[in-house]
Formats: structure tokens, sequence, C-alpha cells
């Protein structure tokens, strides 16, 4: 049996973490080592813009030991990942050299969406468990640092994710500027927190039928849950809390004094300060679904990032679809733009026809497959702002618009797809990968362009420098060979190949 042992690192706004796994083919992942060093470098970052000198020479001196132990272990791979506070710092990019350089660690800086898929992903390895809560309606709150997101299931399927600025040390930054004990802060967060909520409610959840498809359970992930139910429960993990349970116990810490968290925690005065803006965050969401039941799967960023790549290495399998999730929540953005519908569908599946069958000319991965998909079905979302100037309105949208999984490079490729298909292609700004994947929406939606579905049974082949697609539609096709021939010469430029509509004859 092969064993190949496997280093995470997560770079967080108030912690450094490591962990080693230990995958195989036949056992999965079993975690055999974990490390964890608290260094709040969200605290500069959310109050100055940027993190110290002393606060790198720390990171630093951390990831070197982080380096000798995954040494001692005689890792064979990693991946460094950091988030938030890294995220947002001015300085990151000097950061990041100087930690590749002092010790050898690449550190990638993950985006939102990466990042919380990563979490989902170390949940969805409790299979059995998750697979069985999210067939009622349940939402991932994950509380970090930084921020919280929130994701709605409905019955398997994912419906919506969102980031809010809540993050604790967010709330901390404010608070602090507050001198109050923490019985009398306690109203001052609530009004904060309800506040991002409303609108987050009125968005989200004000078309649901809160009696039929509400929110049944909640899925409370992050750092500061495993605090809160550690003590829950005689100090083991609690695995399920009654949400009235959780109320119950979110009041009675928040009557606590700082000098008391800390005691019964274990914890030192800085991260004390941050449990009861972290039980405050949790009770309201949990006010404002009407969860019935909160579960803690006990899992770290970490465990997401081997989860990742396990996957990747083809030694663990989810039940879950991963890209389902993320189609749907691309379908729900389509849906708010008013830009689905049965010309989105049918541009859809003939950019994925053309994309199959051009797969030996055009060397594009399957990720590049999903992310022309992505692409073809948010492709008119920008007349919902401006019927004049489509293109822009496009773009600014996508990337205004978080894509669960999407790195920021990736959705900035989306967006320069999205804005190109029907503007002149920008060869300065856009890189090849843009070109092919701009090339394919762009005759997809050629190919439907009266929006009637003409071309939606059709036959393609790629013969003799032409890519020969035959219709057997009856009717007049005269826009749709009119588009075409207006794209043919990118097309052709693009890939050497040259599209040609033709409609079949009839025997």
């Amino acid at each position: 049996m092969s064993v190949q042992l496997f280093a995470a690192i997560d770079v967080g706004s108030f912690k450094l973490e490591l962990g080693i796994y230990e995958i195989t083919a036949k056992n999965g992942m079993r975690q055999v080592e974990h490390l964890r060093h608290v260094i709040a470098l969200g605290k500069n970052t959310y109050s100055t813009g940027k993190i110290s000198y002393e606060l790198v020479d720390e990171m630093c001196r951390i990831l070197e030991d982080f380096s000798a132990v995954m040494k001692s272990y005689q890792v064979s791979d990693y991946r460094a990942y950091a988030t938030t506070a890294m995220r947002v710092a001015k300085n990151s990019h000097i950061i990041l050299e100087q930690i590749r350089v002092r010790t050898g660690i690449k550190v990638r800086v993950l985006s939102n969406s990466e990042q919380r898929l990563l979490t989902y992903k170390a949940v969805a390895m409790k299979e059995a468990e998750f697979q069985k809560i999210i067939q009622k309606g349940t939402a991932i709150v994950d509380v970090s640092f930084g921020s919280m997101q929130i994701s709605l299931f409905d019955k398997d399927s994912l419906v919506s994710t969102q980031n809010l600025p809540l993050g604790v040390m967010r709330l901390g930054g404010l608070l602090a500027r507050i001198p109050a004990d923490s019985w009398q802060q306690r109203p001052l967060i609530e009004e904060w927190v309800d506040k991002e909520l409303a609108t987050y409610k009125k968005m989200y959840l004000r078309d649901r039928d809160m009696k039929n498809r509400g929110i049944k359970n909640l899925i409370a992930i992050g750092e500061l849950i495993l605090y809160l139910a550690r003590d829950e429960v005689d100090h083991g993990m609690a695995d399920r809390i009654e949400a009235a349970d959780f109320l119950a116990y979110a009041d009675r810490l928040c009557a606590m004094s700082l000098d008391q968290i800390e005691e019964r925690f274990g914890v030192n005065a800085g991260y004390a300060s941050l449990l009861m803006p972290a039980a405050v965050i949790f009770s309201r969401v949990v006010e404002m679904t009407g969860a019935e039941m909160i579960w803690i799967p006990g899992i770290r960023m970490c465990d997401g990032i081997a989860a990742e790549y396990a996957q990747n290495i083809k030694k663990l399998n989810f039940v879950h679809n991963f890209d389902e999730d993320i189609l749907t929540t691309t379908r729900n953005m389509a849906k708010r733009y008013r830009c689905g519908g049965s010309h989105s569908q049918c541009v859809e599946n003939t950019a994925l026809q053309l994309f199959d069958v051009m797969k030996k000319n055009h060397g594009l991965s399957g990720r590049d497959r999903l992310l022309l998909r992505i692409a073809a079905i948010i492709h008119g979302c920008g007349k919902f702002i401006s019927t004049r100037n489509v293109s822009a309105s496009a773009y600014n949208i996508v990337m205004a618009t978080e894509i669960l999984g999407l790195s920021h490079e990736e959705r900035k490729l989306v967006a320069e797809v999205v804005r190109s298909h029907e503007q002149e292609f920008d060869y300065v700004e856009e890189d090849t990968r843009a070109a092919k994947l701009t090339a394919l929406l762009r005759l997809a939606n050629a190919l439907d362009s009266s929006h009637k579905q003409k071309t939606a049974e059709c036959k393609m082949t790629v013969k003799n420098g032409e890519l020969v697609i035959a219709c057997s539609y009856d009717g007049d096709m005269s826009v749709e060979l009119l588009a075409v021939g207006l794209c043919q010469d990118f097309f052709e430029e693009i890939f050497g190949i040259k599209p040609v509509l033709k409609k079949k004859r009839r025997s």
C-alpha cells in the first residue's frame, strides 16, 4: 500500500497552522501531526492596512520551524495558503517574497471563494453526516477572524454563498474604541451584526417559504466555534447542539467578564476578547434563520487543503459534486441579473459541444471547460445594467460578484471572456486562454443569434481545416449564417480552423 505524507499550512488572520496527513488510496487521509501558533496578522491589517515587520519576522521564524517538522516527517509535498489578512494587506507581495527567501516555503493567497470551497470539502469528508444534513434546508456558517460566510443548501444543492464583513477581529477593532465590559458591549455587537444580517435576509431569505423550505440546520465551522463547542460539552468536542441550548450558552458567555472568559477557556486576553463576539454572531444567525440544530463537524482549514490535494491526486473521492455547486451559484447569479432562460441554456450547451469537438485543436484543460461554461451561463448579464454598454457592465458585474471556488485570476478570465464575446478582443490585456475561450463563446452565441434555438440540434465535425456545423432546421437561418460569418475570421485566427454553418440535406 502506497503511503504519502502531505503537509498543509494555513497562514490565517490570527494563527499559523500546520497539519501533516497520511494519504493512501485505500484509507483516504489521516492527520498525524497538528501544530498551531497564535499570531494576530489581522490586527495590523485591519487597523493600518499593512502587516508590520515585527509580525513578518515572527511569522518567518514559525514557518522555519514548520519547515523543519515537515523535513523530519519526510513529507513528499505541501501546500501553503494565506487567507483574509494577507489578502487585504497592501504589502502582501513583499511579505510573500520574504517568506519564500527566508523559509523556502511558497505561500499562495487564496481568494475568498477558493477559501470557502476548501472548508466545504473538509466538511464533506464526513460524507454520511454531510449528505444527510443538507437534504433539508441547511446553512453553512463560517465565522472567522476577518469575515463571515453564509452558504445555503436546499435538497443537496448549493443555492447561494455570500461573504459578510462580520469577522470577529473587525468587530474587535470597533469595540476597542469603546471602553466597556463584555456585558455592556453585547448590545452594540448585536446592533452591528443585525444591520448586516438584515440586508442579507432581504436578498437571500426573503423568497424562501420558511415553513417548508426554511433553514432547519446550521453547519458551524471555523476556529472560534471549535473553542465554543469544546467548552459546551465537558471540554470535549460537541458534535450536535440544539439551537435553544446554544442560545442559552451564548447568554451565559456574554454575561462573563474578560477575566472569566480567559479562565474558562484557557486562552489569553487577546483571544478571549474574540469569543464573545463570535458567540453573538452565531446566536444572531440562529435567530435570523430559525434553525433547530447546529452541527459542528470539527474541521480546520488544513483539513480542506489536504482533502483537495488528496482529491487531485485521485486518492480521495467525494460523493458530493462541487463543480455542480459552482454551476448552481452561477445560474443563481444569472437569474439575479435576468440573463438565464432558453438562450443562455442553448449557448451553454453549444459552447460545451464546441469545446469537446475542438479538443485536439485548442489544448485547453477540464478546468477551462468549467470556466467556459460559467461564462456562457452569465454572458448576457451586462444588459441588466445597460443596453448600450453591455460589455463593460458585464465585466464589472462578474468582477464584483463572488463565484464559489474561483480564484481572482479565474474570475478575471471569465470577466474578460464575457466582456470580449461581443466587442473587439484586446490583445494587449488578454492572454491566450482568454482568446480561445472568447472565440468559442462568440461562436456559440452566434449560433443562437435569433434566440430561437434553431441550431440546438446540430452535428459538428472538424475536417480539412474546417469546423462544419450541420444543422437540420427547416426554416430561415439568415441571422445565424450572418452572425457566424462575422466571427469566422477571429475563430480561424485563434485556432487555424474555419467555422462553417451548413443545413443538412433532407433525404
